[in-house]
């Protein structure tokens, strides 16, 4: 099931709501629980198992490490049981097959591939049990007694499959000390249809795009570009989207989830990138490798290894797949040369070729993401930079046919929208009237479009 699905919308939000506030509050975690469950067996019926072993499990090493409060040596051992558990399984559902396709392809062997399916969100929420392992050993919280109110944060269904990554020290108030409100519902529904409109809307739309490009085999530079910025525009669309129906589903609930999203494409260096794009994720590396590797408290030497390791690493958590690791080394190499030199001619240029620079290594960053072929990737880049010819009659048609929804996209993608939202704000009866009439209008064509249209795709659900 998918936020961005007529089922979801009309049927499974609207009973999970009413069930939710018609019960009493002790109960409420319970009913979050019962529906996160059904919401992750609608589209894994098998692998709803595995989530519950991962909630008893992870429930289990919260016990311990807090019974042997005091004890550095058994709690050492019961944090480093959680966090080689939860890698083990992430590996084997995800890596597995990967790895022993590689094995079998560098030395001619003939081992068996596990033919196992990828468990949806368990990237995801295989980082909140280490979060939740790691944070009780450092006393950044403590271990819940209530294996429910432990399974809410784990199971959470907004931000199941597409997070955001949400750390146990910045959850566990909320488990037990929320406030839920009428203002809460407001507001978290007009988030969830500004990340509607951006996915139906824009995402889908875009991935059209972007699909008839990939199937060029020799494209033209016209042809790469408009793939490639299609696919730049779909991904923050689809991604950032639902983060927006996710965080507003939490508030309707009364939680805060933290924001993942910053305008990354306003950014003027690759490291400013990272701080904009997919912001929880770097937060977590960074708490939970980075600094514990040494952070930048260290020789130059040890810097570089120490974002080496981060960035393959991040490129390895997006997908069981070559090219992603290829991607990350490629954002590590960008921001390690930062780090080291190129910051600092950075800060001399104008702010226009400092934008320019972080939006071209961003679009060219997703063109080696978005082609497991790690040669095909290479040619489509060589062809945006001239190697294949100009334009072709294709490319030409699809510019004219896609160019409004690609500006609509790059003007979303800006400060802009956001801005005249606040304006809006501010313009006291009038503006809410506005705004309410652009929400219903959105909404209206949202549903329109699902309707109408069966390819809603969510590139996420992959990772």
């Amino acid at each position: 099931m998918i936020f961005s699905s007529l089922f979801f919308i009309l049927i499974f939000l609207p009973v999970s709501l009413a069930a939710y506030y018609l019960l009493p509050r002790k109960w409420r975690n319970l009913c979050l629980f019962a529906f996160s469950l059904v919401f992750y067996a609608w589209g894994e019926p098998v692998y709803v198992f595995l989530m519950l072993f991962t909630v008893a499990f992870d429930y289990a090493v919260g016990r311990l490490l807090g019974r042997f409060e005091g004890r550095a040596g058994p709690r050492r051992a019961v944090l480093v049981l959680g966090v080689c558990v939860n890698l083990g399984l992430l590996a084997y559902f995800k890596y597995s097959a990967l790895f022993v396709s590689t094995l079998n392809s560098v030395f001619s062997l003939a081992l068996p591939v596990p033919g196992v399916s990828l468990p949806i969100g368990i990237s995801f929420y295989t980082f909140e049990s280490i979060s939740y392992a790691v944070d009780i050993y450092r006393g950044a919280g403590t271990a819940q007694e209530n294996v429910i109110n432990f399974g809410t944060y784990v199971s959470f269904f907004p931000h199941l499959i597409s997070g955001p990554i949400i750390q146990y020290s910045e959850m566990q108030p909320q488990l037990c000390g929320r406030t839920e409100s009428m203002r809460h519902v407001t507001e978290g529904a007009l988030r969830f249809l500004h990340g509607l409109f951006k996915k139906v809307l824009l995402a889908n739309n875009l991935a059209l795009i972007a699909d008839k490009m990939q199937y060029f085999g020799h494209p033209t530079a016209l042809s790469a570009w408009l793939g490639a910025l299609a696919f730049t525009f779909q991904i923050y669309f689809d991604f950032a989207g639902y983060t927006d129906m996710a965080i507003g589903l939490g508030l309707m609930f009364g939680f805060l989830l933290p924001e993942n999203f910053n305008q990354p494409y306003s950014a003027r260096s690759a490291s400013d990138f990272w701080r904009r794009w997919h912001m929880t994720l770097g937060r977590w590396f960074r708490d939970y490798l980075y600094i514990p590797l040494g952070g930048n408290r260290c020789s130059k030497i040890k810097l570089v290894r120490n974002l080496a390791v981060v960035w393959v690493l991040t490129g390895f958590w997006h997908g069981a797949s070559w090219n992603f690791a290829v991607w990350g080394a490629y954002w590590g190499l960008l921001i390690i040369c930062e780090k080291l030199f190129l910051q600092k001619w950075l800060d001399r240029i104008p702010a226009f070729f400092q934008w320019l620079y972080a939006f071209v290594a961003a679009v060219v960053g997703w063109v080696f993401f978005s082609y497991t072929d790690f040669l095909k990737a290479c040619g489509v880049v060589a062809a945006m930079f001239g190697a294949s010819g100009g334009a072709d009659a294709l490319g030409v048609y699809t510019l004219w046919t896609g160019a409004p929804i690609l500006l609509l996209a790059a003007l979303f993608s800006t400060p802009y929208p956001a801005r005249f939202l606040r304006w809006l704000d501010g313009r006291g009866k009038a503006g809410l009237v506005a705004r309410g009439a652009g929400m219903t209008v959105l909404l209206l064509f949202s549903v329109a479009a699902l309707v109408n249209n069966s390819y809603n795709p969510f590139l996420y659900f992959r990772f």
